[in-house]
C-alpha cells in the first residue's frame, strides 16, 4: 500500500510537496482504516480544487515517476543517437521564476508490503533534470525494525557515487557495466531480473491511471476489455453483475472475434450489449459503443478495478466524477472503503469537482485534499485535517464539509466573475 507520495518542482508545484496516506489519529469512520504492519493506512485520497489550480498535476507527477520507472531501461546510449534521446521522458519543471526551471524535480514514494509478503516498507525516489538523473535510492525497513531504514543502493551521478552494497555482487557488476545517467538503477536491475529491484518496478506497474478529462483517453479506454472476456463466460457474468449495479437492462454480450483475411496473426472484437426487450421473452443486441458515455464509463473503468483489487496496487483516476452520477460515484468509492470487498487494500487516489462527496460518501478529513494555486502561479497541496482557520482551529468531524468549502473557508475554489464576452462590464464579482 502507497503511505506516501512526495515531488517537488514538477510543472505548478514548485515546493516539495506530499500526499500523505497515513491515517491520522482522527475518529472518522476508524473502520476503514487498514493496519499493516506498524502502519495505519487510508484507502482513498479525494484531491479537489478549482480548475487549472494544479490537481491534475499531482496525479501526473505520480503518473511521471511510474512511466520514468517502467520505460528508462531504454534511455540512454550514444547521445549523439538523435532519435535514442528524443524518446526520453523528460520532467517537465516550475516555469515562471528563472532558478526553478533549471532546477532538478523530485519524485519519492513511502509503500509496505502485504503482510503475507513480510510487511516491509519501502522508500524509493530519485531527483533527475534534463540531462538524466542527479540521485536515486532505495532503502528498507523490516515488520520488526524499530530503527532506521537500510539502504539496498544509494547513487549520486554529481559525486560519482553508486552503492550497490544491498545488491548481490555478480548483479553489481551487471548494472555497472549498463547504467546510463538517463536510466534508473531499478528500471535497469529490474530488466536484468534482479529480483529485489524487479519487486520495486512491479509495484508501480501493478497501479493503474485514468484521465476522464480528456476525450482522447476517454475513447481509448472504452475499448478496454477485461482479461479473459472475448472466451471466459464468468468473466462477462462478472462484469454484467458489476454494470447491473448502475444499469440493470444489460443482461448480457454477445462477443465476436474477427480475423483480418490479409493477416492471420491480426483480429478485431467486436461487442454487443444484450438488452431485454419489454413486455417479451426476447433480446435485443445493440453495440457496446452506442450505449451511453457513463455506461461505456463504467465499462472502461472495470478493468482497472478488478486488476488493483486483486493485486492491491493503487487506482489513479482524474476527473473520477465526470459522466457519473454523484450516488454512482459515491457506490465506486465504497468498493474501496469497505473491507469486505477490498480484501487486498487497494487504494483510490482522485480528482473531481463533485463537492457534494465531501458529506455524500463520508470521507473522512484526512482522505480530503485540496489543491490552491496562488498569485505566483505556485500550487499547494494540503490535507482538511490539517487544515486551520485564521485563529488556529482546525475542522470539526460535524462541519458541514460541503457547505464550507463552497463558501470558501478551507480555499481551493475559483475567483468567479461574470463572463462578459461581449465587453463593457467591468468584471463583477459573483
Amino acid at each position: 500500500m502507497l503511505i506516501q507520495f512526495n515531488f517537488k518542482n514538477f510543472k505548478s508545484f514548485r515546493d516539495e510537496s506530499t500526499l500523505d496516506m497515513s491515517a491520522t489519529k482522527i475518529s472518522d469512520f476508524s473502520d476503514r482504516v487498514v493496519s499493516v504492519g506498524k502502519e495505519k493506512i487510508l484507502p482513498v485520497a479525494a484531491i479537489f480544487g478549482a480548475n487549472a489550480h494544479g490537481k491534475s498535476n499531482v496525479l501526473e507527477a505520480f503518473r511521471f515517476m511510474h512511466l520514468y520507472i517502467i520505460k528508462s531501461f531504454a534511455f540512454g546510449g550514444d547521445s549523439d543517437d538523435i532519435k535514442n534521446r528524443s524518446e526520453i521522458l523528460r520532467p517537465v519543471p516550475f516555469l515562471f521564476d528563472a532558478d526553478s526551471k533549471n532546477r532538478e524535480s523530485l519524485f519519492e514514494v513511502y509503500f509496505i508490503d502485504s503482510e503475507e509478503n513480510g510487511a516491509k516498507t519501502y522508500n524509493y525516489g530519485f531527483t533527475l533534470n534534463q540531462d538524466g538523473v542527479n540521485e536515486e535510492w532505495l532503502n528498507y525497513k523490516s515488520k520488526s525494525s524499530r530503527g532506521d531504514y537500510r539502504r539496498i543502493f544509494y547513487r549520486n551521478t554529481a559525486d560519482n557515487e553508486l552503492d550497490l552494497s544491498g545488491i548481490p555482487q555478480k548483479s553489481q557488476d551487471n548494472i555497472k557495466i549498463a547504467l546510463e545517467k538517463e536510466t534508473l538503477v531499478v528500471s535497469l536491475g529490474a530488466k536484468l531480473k534482479i529480483t529485489k529491484l524487479q519487486h520495486i518496478r512491479d509495484w508501480f506497474i501493478n497501479n493503474d491511471f485514468a484521465d476522464f478529462g480528456n476525450p482522447e483517453v476517454n475513447f481509448i479506454l472504452s475499448f478496454r476489455i477485461p482479461p479473459g472476456f472475448v472466451n471466459d463466460k464468468t468473466v462477462q457474468e462478472k462484469t454484467i453483475k458489476y454494470l447491473s449495479a448502475f444499469d440493470p437492462s444489460i443482461t448480457g454480450f454477445n462477443v465476436k472475434v474477427i480475423k483480418d483475411e490479409n493477416n492471420k496473426d491480426k483480429k478485431r472484437v467486436e461487442i454487443d450489449a444484450v438488452h431485454k426487450v419489454i413486455g417479451s421473452d426476447k433480446t435485443v443486441s445493440i453495440p457496446l459503443q452506442d450505449e451511453s458515455s457513463g455506461t461505456l464509463k463504467m465499462f472502461a473503468l472495470y478493468p482497472m478495478l478488478q486488476g488493483v483489487l486483486e493485486n492491491g496496487g493503487v487506482l489513479i483516476i482524474d476527473e473520477l466524477n465526470s459522466r457519473m452520477h454523484p450516488l454512482l460515484v459515491r457506490s465506486f468509492l465504497l468498493t474501496f472503503t469497505n473491507p469486505e470487498i477490498n480484501k487486498n487494500h487497494a487504494q483510490l487516489i482522485f480528482t473531481t469537482h463533485d463537492a457534494w462527496q465531501l458529506n455524500g460518501s463520508g470521507l473522512r478529513r484526512d482522505e480530503i485534499w485540496f489543491t490552491e494555486k496562488d498569485s505566483d502561479g505556485i500550487t499547494k497541496l494540503y490535507s482538511l485535517a490539517d487544515f486551520a482557520d485564521d485563529d488556529g482551529v482546525k475542522i470539526r468531524k460535524d462541519e458541514n464539509f460541503e457547505k464550507n468549502y463552497l463558501l470558501g473557508k478551507y480555499g481551493a475554489i475559483p475567483s468567479l466573475k461574470y463572463f462578459d464576452v461581449l465587453g463593457g462590464n467591468e468584471g463583477v464579482t459573483q
